[in-house]
């Protein structure tokens, strides 16, 4: 009779124990979670309001055409924007001096010399009819002028 009353006491500890546990970590858990709520409800406040103040901060575009159109605009050249948009690229140029046989930077007339050898070489009654190397020739020919020149 004296073990099952210790076991039942036992029994009960550690119930109790287990409810004392489950009730901290609900209550924990609860002031947990409406902390964690405040601070969402605070950072959307918080974000709300920079949101408005930005929008209501004074700085408008407004556009008039009149003014636009009355400006002296010497300052943009359209012609060496056409200059920059018709450069090679730095690896057409690479492949240019690859193909030409050249390992530094060439003078003009290296290139017209180097030009009328391979134009032999790749001419298309010599090939069979196939202009594809001729035509790649014309193209790197113009890109390494327009380099040098």
């Amino acid at each position: 009779m004296n073990n099952t009353v210790i076991y039942i006491f036992n029994r009960l500890v550690r119930l109790a124990i287990i409810f004392f546990i489950l009730y901290l970590i609900f209550t924990n858990f609860g002031t947990f979670l409406m902390i964690i709520g405040i601070i969402f409800i605070l950072g959307f406040i918080t974000i709300y309001n920079i949101k408005k103040k930005i929008r209501t901060s004074g700085f408008e575009f407004k556009f008039n055409g009149q003014e636009f159109s009355q400006r002296n605009n010497t300052n943009f050249n359209f012609n060496d924007f056409q200059n920059f948009a018709n450069k090679p690229r730095y690896n057409e140029i690479e492949e240019a001096k690859n193909f030409f046989g050249f390992t530094s930077e060439p003078t003009k007339e290296e290139i017209k010399k180097r030009y009328k050898e391979l134009a032999r070489k790749y001419h298309p009654d010599i090939n069979g009819g196939d202009d594809t190397k001729m035509k790649e020739l014309n193209h790197y020919r113009d890109i390494l002028i327009k380099t040098v020149g």
